[in-house]
C-alpha cells in the first residue's frame, strides 16, 4: 500500500524523505487514483446512512471548530442518542462554508480499514485515518505542524497546499504548533517548500514538523490524511527510564527534604547526581535491558494499532466445524512464539497461550502466513488438528478464511 501513495521507490522513500522532507507525488506517477477508498458517494452514505457519532465527525469554518449541537442531535425512536449526525443540520453547516471532518475512518470503513491495515505492515508504525470535505473557496487551518507523519490522498476535487520548513524538527506530541505561534508566523513569510494544487490521485507526503495549510478552490474537495505517529527514540527512551526505575531502588528513592524549590542551585546539583546514577545504570545494563525494552516498545505498538476484526458468529461456526474449517493467522496479531522442550508458547500483549510441544510444527505454518485444515496441520493427525484449530479459534488468533 505504501507504493500506492509515493511516486519513488519504498528504498529511495526510506533514504529521502521519510521522516526529512516532503514528497509530492503527481497522479501520473502513481499505479491509480484513490476513489477506491473514499468517494463523494461513501461520504454521503457515512453522513446519511451510517450513524456516525462524535467525536467519529466534526465540522470546521474558517480555522475554528463548529459547535456541536449545530450538527448532531438524536435520530428518532430506538435511536435517541444525541450526538448523532444530523445530515440536514451537517448540509446546512457545509453549504455556509464550514468543512467536514470524517475521524478514525479506519475503524468505519471498509475499505480504509484494509488499506490502513496493509499499510501497517509496509510502515511497521500506527496508521490512522481522516477525512476532509471542504466546500468551495473554504480556508482550513492557519499554518502549522503536526507530530505525526501524514500522507495527504487527494480523492476529488482541488485543494491548494502551501508547506514551509519546520521551525521545530520532529515534535512529539508534547510540542504542539500552538507553542511555537510567533515562529511559525516568521517562517510563513519566507518562500515556501511546496506551493501547489493537488488535484484527484495526487498525494504529497509530509513528515511531522513541516508547517502547511490548505484551501479549496471553486469545487467541494475531498482529501484523506493517512497519520503515521511513528514510534521514535523518545520512546525507547521512555521504556528505559521505566526499566530502571523498576530495577534499581535507588533511583526510586526520594529527594532529600528541606530542599527549596526555588534554589536552582541545590537542584541542579541533585538533578546532575542523579542523571548522572541514571546514566551509569544504562551504560552498564544497556545490552539486559535492550530485551526487556524492546518488549515495552512491541507493548506499545500494539497499543497503538489493531489486528484485523475478527466475526464472532463466523468463528463459532468455524469451531462447531473445526475438522474442516480453513483458517489462517489473525492478519496484524502482534505474537511472539517461543518453544522449549514441553511446551510452545504463543505470548500475545495481554496473555500467553501455550500448546503442547508437539503441537510446533502447526503453530510455525499458521504464523508463516499459510493457511490449513485440521488434516494439512504438519505434525498432526486431523483429530489432534481439529483441536488445536477450535482452540485457535477460541482464542482469536486464527480466522475462518471466509472471514
Amino acid at each position: 500500500m505504501l507504493s500506492r501513495c509515493i511516486s519513488v521507490d519504498p528504498g529511495t522513500f526510506q533514504r529521502e524523505h521519510w521522516g526529512r522532507s516532503p514528497l509530492l507525488s503527481r497522479a501520473t506517477s502513481l499505479p491509480r487514483d484513490f476513489g477506491d477508498l473514499l468517494s463523494t458517494h461513501a461520504v454521503d452514505e457515512l453522513l446519511a446512512e451510517r450513524g456516525v457519532r462524535a467525536p467519529f465527525i466534526r465540522l470546521a469554518k474558517n480555522g475554528s471548530l463548529v459547535d456541536r449541537t449545530r450538527f448532531l442531535g438524536p435520530a428518532g425512536v430506538g435511536a435517541e442518542i444525541g450526538d448523532q449526525v444530523d445530515s440536514a443540520k451537517a448540509l446546512a453547516q457545509f453549504a455556509d462554508g464550514a468543512s467536514i471532518v470524517l475521524q478514525g475512518l479506519h475503524r468505519l470503513w471498509p475499505p480504509i480499514i484494509d488499506f490502513v491495515r496493509e499499510l501497517v505492515d509496509d510502515l511497521g508504525h500506527p496508521v490512522q485515518a481522516n477525512a476532509y470535505i471542504t466546500p468551495p473557496g473554504s480556508r482550513g487551518f492557519d499554518s502549522h505542524h503536526d507530530v505525526h507523519d501524514v500522507f495527504v490522498l487527494q480523492i476529488a476535487g482541488r485543494k491548494h497546499w502551501t508547506v514551509h520548513e519546520p521551525v521545530f524538527t520532529n515534535p512529539l506530541e508534547s510540542h504542539p504548533w500552538t507553542d511555537f505561534r510567533g515562529a511559525i508566523a516568521d517562517r510563513v513569510t519566507e518562500e515556501p517548500a511546496i506551493d501547489t494544487d493537488l488535484h484527484r490521485g495526487d498525494a504529497l507526503y509530509l513528515p511531522r514538523g513541516w508547517l502547511h495549510s490548505a484551501r479549496s478552490a471553486d469545487e467541494t474537495a475531498i482529501h484523506l490524511t493517512i497519520g503515521v505517529p511513528a514510534l521514535t527514540r523518545a520512546d525507547v527512551a521512555r521504556a528505559a527510564v521505566d526499566r530502571v526505575a523498576s530495577a534499581v531502588a535507588d533511583l526510586r528513592a526520594s529527594m532529600p527534604i528541606g530542599i527549596d524549590p526555588g534554589d536552582h542551585d541545590a537542584l541542579e546539583a541533585e538533578s546532575t547526581k542523579v542523571l548522572l546514577a541514571f546514566a551509569d545504570q544504562i551504560r552498564d545494563r544497556a545490552q539486559e535491558w535492550g530485551s526487556a525494552v524492546a518488549d515495552d516498545l512491541t507493548r506499545t505498538f500494539a497499543g497503538r494499532t489493531r489486528p484485523a476484526a475478527v466475526r464472532p458468529l463466523a468463528t463459532l461456526e468455524a469451531m462447531a466445524g473445526a475438522d474442516t474449517a480453513r483458517v489462517r493467522w489473525r492478519h496484524g496479531l502482534i505474537t511472539a512464539v517461543t518453544e522449549d522442550s514441553d511446551r510452545v508458547r504463543l505470548r500475545l500483549p495481554d496473555r500467553v497461550v501455550e500448546f503442547p510441544a508437539i503441537c510446533a510444527p502447526a503453530i510455525r505454518h499458521l504464523r508463516d502466513g499459510r493457511d490449513a485444515t485440521a488434516d494439512s496441520l504438519p505434525g498432526l493427525d486431523a483429530a489432534d488438528g481439529a483441536v488445536v484449530i477450535r482452540r485457535l479459534l477460541r482464542e482469536a488468533i486464527v480466522v475462518p478464511t471466509t472471514a
